[in-house]
């Protein structure tokens, strides 16, 4: 399975820096071929639960790592100011040596929104919104452009200079599945398009509505990449996997998926290898694997093991 890229969560929710960190770098050890963050400034659903700002978080992994690309899963565009977000994204990546791959999305989090001084717009203002912050972004990291203005609906900049640009054109990822205006978007817009865990059942049709968009805007649909967020639960065999699938199922009530879906990257090595064949078939080459347990470097490592070989 030639081409296959594998990317991991980093434990980031009532985790340290030193356990971020940790396993961070033992995750690059192991072989795979990103990181990836959360973008919340609050733990899901309440502020009481602590959680590493995710961009500052990204910048101390950039400077300890040393190949593996570096993203978020996804970044809200309306929960910062774009143009110091943009300045941030660059100097992250200036620190990475040109690994970032910014992830973005519309949000849902009020709060992490409003108490930090954030408007929450409506959904569909929302992603208006992330339009026209990435076309924004997007002129902002042009090596090309000196100074970007720009008096929009939910931009406000003049003669903003970005300096240094980004060593490389950061690859633009958008998240999420809504098939009237944020698949298309992607389809227009996007290197990289997420499928999140919750909708992992309906990659095919997913797959086919964002190939169809793609043809409307005149774009060849092998130019967006295709990415599943998924959660994974590797086990030796297919059996001892059970406890911990209905474990997964207690603690994250579907939130990251059906473990038990058609889909599901759950089970034995061989069962995992064979369920990401199944999504490669359909079109999906990239995956954001959230390995399940306390210590996901126990999972990660067997992953490693036994089931990256297989997809060099």
């Amino acid at each position: 399975m030639a081409g296959v890229h594998v990317g991991v969560t980093v434990p980031q929710i009532k985790r340290t820096w030193a356990e971020s960190v940790a396993a961070a770098t033992e995750l690059e050890a192991m072989g795979f071929d990103s990181l990836w963050v959360c973008d919340h400034l609050y733990g899901p659903q309440s502020p009481s639960i602590p959680i590493l700002e995710a961009w500052s978080l990204l910048a101390g992994l950039a400077a300890r790592t040393e190949r593996v690309q570096l993203g978020t899963l996804v970044t809200p565009v309306g929960m910062r100011n774009p143009a110091h977000l943009g300045k941030v994204i660059a100097t992250v990546d200036a620190i990475a040596g040109g690994r970032v791959i910014p992830g973005f999305g519309v949000g849902w989090m009020e709060r992490e929104h409003t108490d930090f001084g954030m408007p929450y717009l409506d959904a569909g203002e929302r992603i208006d919104q992330m339009e026209e912050v990435i076309g924004f972004l997007r002129q902002l990291w042009d090596p090309e452009v000196e100074e970007v203005t720009l008096h929009g609906s939910f931009v406000e900049a003049e003669n903003l200079v970005c300096l240094p640009k980004p060593p490389r054109r950061p690859p633009i990822m958008i998240g999420g599945a809504g098939e009237k205006k944020v698949m298309p978007m992607a389809a227009r817009l996007a290197d990289l398009w997420n499928n999140p865990s919750v909708c992992q059942d309906e990659l095919p049709h997913k797959v086919a509505v964002l190939r169809e968009a793609a043809e409307r805007a005149g774009r060849d649909p092998g130019e967006v990449g295709v990415s599943q967020q998924c959660l994974v639960i590797i086990a030796p065999d297919d059996a001892s996997a059970e406890s911990q699938i209905q474990l997964a199922e207690k603690v994250f009530g579907g939130h990251l998926g059906n473990p038990r879906g058609d889909l599901a990257i759950a089970g034995s090595p061989e069962r995992v290898v064979e369920q990401i064949h199944r999504h490669v078939e359909l079109g999906c080459t990239t995956f954001m694997c959230e390995f399940f347990g306390r210590d996901i470097r126990e999972p990660a490592r067997v992953f490693a093991e036994t089931v990256l070989p297989h997809l060099r």
